[in-house]
Parts: C-alpha cells; sequence; structure tokens
C-alpha cells in the first residue's frame, strides 16, 4: 500500500556528501515504488558556519539561539538560498521532480513570535528570543497539489506571521505540525543514534515500539532526555494533530529507510 511519508532530514546524515547522496537515492526509491514524500529540513552545522564567517555572534539562552536580524539574513539566506536548493538539485539529478519551498510559501506555515520562559534566582522570566517562532497555522493546500502531480515538496523551516514578519522554527517542530496536518501515514524523524534506548551506554537496548503515555513516564524517570526530548515533542504534534504513526531512526544509516518499507523492524516507532 502506498504511503504518505514526511521526512524530517538533518543532523550528521546532512554533512556526509556519502551518506546524502546514498539516502537521497533511497527517498527517491520510495518514491518510485508509489509511495508521497515530503522533506523537511533543518541546517544547524551550516548556519553555525555561515555565522561564524560572517563574525555575527550567537547568543544562546537555555541550549536555543536567539535571532537578531542580523543572524536572520544568514540563516534564511543558508536554509532557503543555499541548502535548499542544493537538495532540490540533488532530487532532481535522481529523475525525480523536486519542489523547494519555505513554510512562506502559499501560506504553508502561519508563524507566531516564541518567548521563552527562563528560570532566574528561582523565578521565571519572560525571555524574547527575537526571530525565533512556532507554527501558529499549518495550509496544506500547495503541498497537496503537489503531491497529487507527482512532485517531492522540500521544505525548510523559514516561515512568516500575518504581518510578515520572518521567523526561524525548530525543523523537528515545523515538521511534526506538517505531518499531522497533511495526515501522513507515517512521520519519519532522523536523528545521529538508532532509536530510542533504555539504557544510553547500551545500543542494543533499543526500544523498537513505545506509546505516547509510556514516553511520559521514561522522561519523568530520566531514561529520556537532552535532545531526543524535543523530537518526541514533534512525534506527539505529529500524533495529535492526524499523523497515523511516528518513527524516530539514525539517518547515518540510509538502508534504515528502505527496510521500513521492507517490514524490516529499524527504530522506535510511537504510536498513540
Amino acid at each position: 500500500m502506498n504511503k504518505t511519508i514526511v521526512l524530517k532530514y538533518g543532523g550528521n546524515a546532512m554533512i556526509d556528501e556519502k551518506i546524502k547522496d546514498q539516502l537521497i537515492n533511497n527517498i527517491c526509491l520510495l518514491q518510485g515504488k508509489g509511495h508521497q514524500l515530503v522533506m523537511v529540513h533543518g541546517g544547524g552545522p551550516y548556519i553555525a558556519k555561515a555565522l561564524e564567517k560572517a563574525n555575527v555572534e550567537s547568543e544562546f539562552i537555555d541550549g536555543q539561539r536567539k535571532t537578531s536580524d542580523e543572524a536572520l539574513e544568514y540563516i534564511e539566506m543558508v536554509l532557503k538560498g543555499k541548502l535548499n536548493g542544493h537538495l532540490v538539485s540533488l532530487i532532481n539529478a535522481k529523475g525525480k521532480k523536486a519542489v523547494g519551498l519555505s513554510g512562506k510559501d502559499g501560506n504553508l506555515i502561519v508563524a507566531k513570535k516564541r518567548y521563552h520562559l527562563q528560570k532566574i534566582n528561582g523565578e521565571f522570566k519572560t525571555v524574547d528570543l527575537g526571530h525565533v517562532g512556532e507554527v501558529a497555522e499549518v495550509n496544506v493546500d500547495l503541498v497537496n497539489v503537489l503531491l497529487k502531480n507527482d512532485f517531492m515538496p522540500v521544505i525548510t523551516c523559514i516561515a512568516a506571521d500575518e504581518l510578515g514578519n520572518t521567523y526561524n522554527i525548530n525543523g523537528d517542530n515545523f515538521a511534526g505540525h506538517l505531518a499531522g496536518a497533511i495526515q501522513s501515514d507515517t512521520f519519519i524523524l532522523m536523528t545521529d543514534v538508532d532509536g530510542l534506548l533504555m539504557d544510553i551506554e547500551d545500543p542494543h537496548s533499543i526500544i523498537r515500539q513505545i506509546k505516547l503515555d509510556e514516553v511520559k513516564k521514561l522522561i519523568d524517570q530520566g531514561i529520556i532526555k537532552g535532545g531526543m526530548i524535543p523530537k518526541l515533542e514533534a512525534c506527539k504534534t505529529a500524533l495529535a494533530t492526524g499523523a497515523n504513526s511516528a518513527r524516530i531512526i539514525n539517518g547515518t544509516k540510509p538502508q534504515m529507510l528502505l527496510n521500513i518499507f521492507n517490514g524490516k523492524s529499524e527504530g522506535t516507532e510511537i504510536i498513540k
């Protein structure tokens, strides 16, 4: 059965050229088998490099980058102007039809400004993160038209609010909202590990399937922590807003993507 797949692409799978080529090839193979694919990408390492080269200082608040007017110019240039077009070219070179978009196109994602609650001296205070946004609304008409006509949307996580102000949105969160809105059969989120682990020191302790309520318990117990939590929040968003299933896999192992659709158990599947 052909499926609609939203794939969040990033991490080391984006940096290593050999892995990138293998992954793009496998994505195209899946589309060739009749599946409809939507790729959402960020570009953290490329952004950091561009800001460093331009001598634009990065300020982080609780691990989140504060985005100034100057930084936003470079972020949008890297994500939409360089990286998005590069990925589109790679897919087209494999004989497929990719279309590069950002959340601005067709009002695909309407953003709103995101404020951060920071704990200072025991009290929570609201901190302005600049041009950091979150998803306020999703309009999937453009994506649906492209999928219906065998195009592959390649979308970067830049969007504007109702007044036209530009924001950079967390790629996992962006992708989770989109996966739910188009009622995807599968939301696949790529990381640099094989999935959720019961023991971070033991790569064989992978959890193959887990329900959302069980995820919360593991977070409360401190078993799941750090950068995996926002990825699971994205999966939760996808499932809560219309996606049928969500899965976390290792993007540095491109064969995993094909294995999933050949009946093999890969990564961690998150279900309602």
